[in-house]
């Protein structure tokens, strides 16, 4: 088995020292930053989701998982130049205004950084004009996250909409959510682009919207 292929098993199995030593070791004997990052840590990602959509594990396997491929992240990062780290757009994500929930919301932050996006990661009680401020400050954000945990803080999800569309902003982005009271049809209701009821789908369809 190549290291390549070691890092990925580790990275699916949620071994983050493993993963660390693996890296440092791949990076060691020379093999390619990038290779280890596509092949070893997004494809790592891309199986976990995949293995979730089969029910084959669950939420917990896919955090540690998502950990794991963190602190291999932290070991790679300085060894990718500005030039080679290519980004396939930019996201912002976020607990909206008046819920303080975040673990949904990171494991959804881990899954589209594991597909390649570059995230913006706004944390809990994020406010309409906090997402205002970031989309127009940078025209490569592509997707706006809305994470709700509790029926009474959904309503924020809309206040977000409508203030990106306020601001002129709206066109720019595709904006998903998500969260355990939020249905497809709520989605469709307040104008989002897209809804899923996971974070490996929530990658997949920020995926299909950049591509």
């Amino acid at each position: 088995m190549s290291k390549v292929q070691e890092i990925c098993q580790a990275v699916e199995s949620g071994k983050a020292k493993l993963v660390v030593e693996l890296v440092e070791g791949a990076l060691a004997e020379g093999v390619n930053p990038m290779e280890i990052l596509n092949d070893g840590m997004v494809g790592a990602m891309t199986n976990i989701g995949e293995k979730f959509r089969r029910n084959e594990i669950f939420v917990p396997e896919m955090l540690v998982a998502a950990r794991a491929m963190k602190k291999g992240l932290e070991i790679l990062k300085p060894h990718i130049g500005e030039e080679n780290r290519v980004s396939i757009g930019k996201a912002v994500i976020g607990t909206v205004e008046g819920d303080l929930h975040d673990i949904g919301k990171n494991l959804v932050v881990m899954m589209v950084e594991g597909a390649g996006f570059e995230v913006i990661d706004l944390g809990v009680d994020a406010t309409p004009a906090k997402f205002v401020e970031v989309v127009k400050a940078d025209p490569e954000v592509k997707i706006v996250g809305l994470s709700a945990l509790l029926t009474t803080t959904m309503p924020a999800m809309k206040r977000i909409i409508d203030a990106l569309a306020e601001a002129g902003v709206r066109d720019q982005v595709k904006v998903l959510v998500g969260g355990a009271p939020v249905t497809d049809s709520y989605a469709k209701e307040i104008g989002a682009d897209g809804y899923s009821e996971d974070a490996a789908g929530a990658a997949d369809l920020a995926k299909s919207f950049v591509a």
